[in-house]
Order: structure tokens, then sequence, then C-alpha cells
């Protein structure tokens, strides 16, 4: 019997000197007996796929966001939303209308209106759980502006590791890596805070009117740190904070004296041409302990071990422009504790349900929400484009100089050229390089937290609800009895 011996090359591997393809020969000369036979199957190589990556956020309701902030706009496609939601475009305007630039002078001069318009997905006023298609057309993009960017790259921006990724990027108004890409994320997440609002905020009056904070599940989010100025953690109440004390000045802290102190920050910095980073903290009410009467049970959010409700929701805020840091509960600052001095005791309450005395866990504990309130907070840089001579390299890699002026026009200069005057700086440079995150990045983090609350719970059903429940320990949570009588309409 003859040997045979089929061989196949490596896939992208040439068959050179010392390749396995080059060695078949003598292996078939040095083989000791004719009955030996070594068979090396031949198959069809298979198909390398790449899917894309990094547009796409969430597993069941999964929202992909597209387009860029000097293209013809941008937008999203919402997947997996539940049908029968009715939806209208006023209802994801009233959060992009909170992220909308041109609002104060703390924040980007470009003015768009940031009309959203949906496409599909939506019929006679409701879901059909089918994509939704929306879209915000660019209105005041001016592309001419960043030729000069095409050559540098602005220090500590995306320029210089898109182009080292990719080869190519989009130079006008940084591509993706604008902020404006948000807006995206912003109007999906408008649509997953009603849906869960639908869910978990259908009280009677008679219930919600004298615990309207408690009953109902919120998600709200201030700044609590400008540069230096720190807002002190007891001054704001988490149990009836509101959208009003956020929304009531334009750096959205929620504490009068405070916020005139980070607007005063911000002034300082601004007539330097230079900016500051801050923090934002965000809170959720009644996560996950919906009191709905027309609920059977309560649950937790989060999948241990790899999709914690803290690690989901560290993803989502890292994934915002600019952010540097994410905690949830005591953070880092519960490193300097005992064990004795963070654990928060159990305790039933007069309504018998199991609570918390304290709240360092911040609402999630093994990686599910307990029904405390959630807290966490995400740090943001300071703007990378500022109105100071820095100094960076071109694509060439040569050594240059770069001042930002205009609305977003970086002005590429050589090592001896002359600097533009601090008047004409302060004049012409985008007040979106001092702290803008404290307007657009608030709605921002309210969107991404929504999004993962509501990735979450469709998780939940998915795997919690397909049996009876333990009655003994997934009960209802039980709500105090109250009198509608005692109340007038």
């Amino acid at each position: 019997m003859a040997s045979s011996v089929a061989s196949k090359t490596f896939l992208a591997a040439p068959r050179t000197d010392g390749s396995l393809g080059s060695l078949l020969p003598d292996l078939r000369r040095q083989l000791p007996s004719p009955n030996v036979q070594i068979l090396i199957r031949s198959r069809t190589p298979k198909k390398l796929q790449v899917k894309a990556a990094g547009s796409t956020f969430g597993t069941y309701f999964r929202v992909t966001t597209f387009g860029e902030s000097h293209g013809g706009g941008v937008g999203c496609i919402i997947d997996g939303c539940p049908p029968r939601i009715p939806l209208s475009e006023a209802d994801m305007q009233v959060d992009l209308d909170r992220r909308r630039p041109g609002q104060s002078r703390i924040t980007t001069p470009r003015k768009e209106t940031d009309t959203c318009k949906i496409y599909s997905g939506v019929s006679e006023g409701v879901t059909t759980g089918t994509p939704i298609h929306v879209f915000v057309p660019n209105t005041d993009q001016r592309g001419h502006d960043y030729s000069e960017m095409s050559v540098a790259y602005r220090p500590s921006h995306a320029d210089a590791t898109y182009d080292m990724k990719y080869g190519v990027r989009s130079v006008q108004g940084g591509g993706r890596s604008s902020a404006r890409e948000t807006i995206g994320r912003v109007a999906p997440g408008a649509v997953a805070k009603k849906i869960l609002k639908q869910f978990a905020g259908t009280e009677p009056w008679f219930l919600a009117k004298p615990f309207p904070q408690r009953l109902c599940l919120q998600i709200l989010a201030y700044v609590s740190q400008v540069h230096n100025v720190v807002l002190p953690e007891d001054v704001v109440d988490h149990e009836m904070l509101t959208l009003d004390q956020v929304e009531s000045n334009i750096v959205r802290c929620p504490d009068p004296e405070y916020a005139e102190k980070m607007i005063a920050a911000i002034d300082a910095v601004r007539v330097r041409g230079d900016s500051v980073g801050g923090v934002v903290t965000c809170i959720v009410r009644n996560c996950p302990r919906v009191c709905s009467i027309y609920l059977s049970h309560s649950h937790g959010l989060g999948s241990p071990v790899f999709d914690k409700l803290e690690a989901e929701l560290a993803k989502a805020m890292m994934s915002l422009p600019a952010t540097k840091g994410f905690e949830v509960g005591s953070g880092f600052a519960g490193t300097f504790l005992t064990g004795s001095e963070h654990n928060d005791e159990f305790y039933t309450d007069e309504f018998g349900n199991i609570r918390t005395r304290t709240n360092r866990s911040g609402g999630i504990q093994g990686g599910i929400s307990n029904g405390e309130i959630i807290n966490m907070r995400i740090a943001f840089k300071p703007t990378s484009t500022i109105g100071r001579k820095q100094n960076t390299v071109t694509r060439e890699k040569k050594e240059t100089e770069l001042i930002a002026r205009g609305r977003h026009d970086p002005c590429v200069v050589p090592r001896e050229i002359k600097m533009v005057s601090l008047y004409e700086m302060e004049k012409e440079i985008s007040l979106r390089c001092l702290c803008g995150f404290a307007v657009a990045a608030v709605p921002m983090v309210e969107a991404m937290v929504a999004l993962v609350l509501m990735d979450q719970l469709m998780a939940q059903h998915a795997q919690c609800h397909l049996f009876p429940i333990n009655p003994d320990l997934q009960g209802t949570m039980k709500l105090p009895e109250l009198e509608p009588a005692n109340f007038q309409m």
C-alpha cells in the first residue's frame, strides 16, 4: 500500500524554507514502512467574520448609535423595545433639549436645534416591537474650520489614537469621538426612562401623593464638583431631590450657594483660556423594588458574575466622552474604613420590608440591586480643547505648537510663530473648553443609567419570570395602607 500524504499550507503563511509545506517531501522519504499512512485532510478555509464593534450597547434593549459631528446628522437604532408603548418625538425631545449646545455661556456656542425624527418602529403613536430609527440632522456644522487640525494632533484628544488604530479619521469636529455622538444615547435613554416609569411608577394618586419620591423609579444626576469646588455629601437630600432643583441654574448643581461657587470657578479659568473638570453624581430611587400594586413581586437587577449591575453601570459611564473615573456607594473612600464601619446592617422596617440602616453599598450588593437608593459618581477630565499654546506633533511626526481659537478652530503654529494675544484668545475661544460637561453630561449620565436598568430589567424577566416565584423570599414589597379620604383632589 502506497503512503498517502495530503498537505495544506497554513492560511496567510507563505511556503518558504523551514515551513511545514517545505518539510513534507522529506517527511515522505523518511517514512519507515509503506504500511504507515498519514492523512492530513484538506478542508475549506473558514471565512473570517469580523463584526462591527464599539457602536452598540445592551443585550436585550440594544442601542446602536451612528453619525459624526460634522456629517449629515447623528442618531440611533433602538432594537428590542417592547411593543405597544406610546411614543413620539416629544418624549425624546425633552432630554435632547437638556443636552443641546448653546444654552448658556458655559457650553459650546454651536447652535443646534437637535430636533429628532422617528423614521421607523412606531405606528399610530405606539411602538411596534421592530427597530426604532431616530435621526437628528446637523444644521450648524463648519467642517472647513478643521483643515489645520488634519495636520497636528490636539493633546489628550482622540485624534492621534484614531489615526494609529484605523489609519484614517474624520477630521471635522472629531468625528465619532465628538460629544455630539451622545445624541444617539440620550434619545433611547428617554425611551428607556418612559418604559421604566410606566413599569414602576403606576401608583394610584392616593399612594403616590404622600410618598412621591419613594414610590416612583427616578433617575436624577447633578454636578457635585467643579475643579476644587466640592459639594458636601450632606447638603443634598437624595430622598427628596427633584429635577427642578437640578435645573435651577446653568451649572446643574442643586444647591444655589455651591452653584455660584462652581460658576465662579469656571469663569476664573475662562479668562486664562483654560478648562476644568468635575464630578457628576447620579442616583436611582426605588430600584428595583417597583412598588406598583400591579406587579406580582419585587426583584433585584443585575446578573452575576460578569454582568453585575455596578459592572454594567461602570461600562456605561466610562463609555461617555471625557470620563476618567467611576465610583458606586462608598467608592474609594470605603478603603479607609474597617469592615465593622463599612457594613450596612439589616433591619426590618414598620411594613415588614428588609432594609439597610446605612447605604455604603450604594444600593447594590453582590452585583444585585437591594432596593436602597443607588448612588454613583462619575469623574470628567478637563476639556482637552483649550485656548493656550500647547506642544504637539504633526502626522509627519514633526514637533509643533497648537492654539485652539474660534468656535472649533485649532491653530497649528510653528515654534517661531507669534502668539495670538490673550484678548483675542478670550474673545474667540469656545466656551465648550471650560466646563461644558456641567450641562451636557447630566442628561448623558441619566440616559446611560436608564439604558442599563432597562436592559437588566428585560434580562430579569427573561431568566426569572418563567416559573412561579418563591413567595417566602420574593414577596411583594409592602406599602403603608392609606385612606383616600384623607386627601382632597
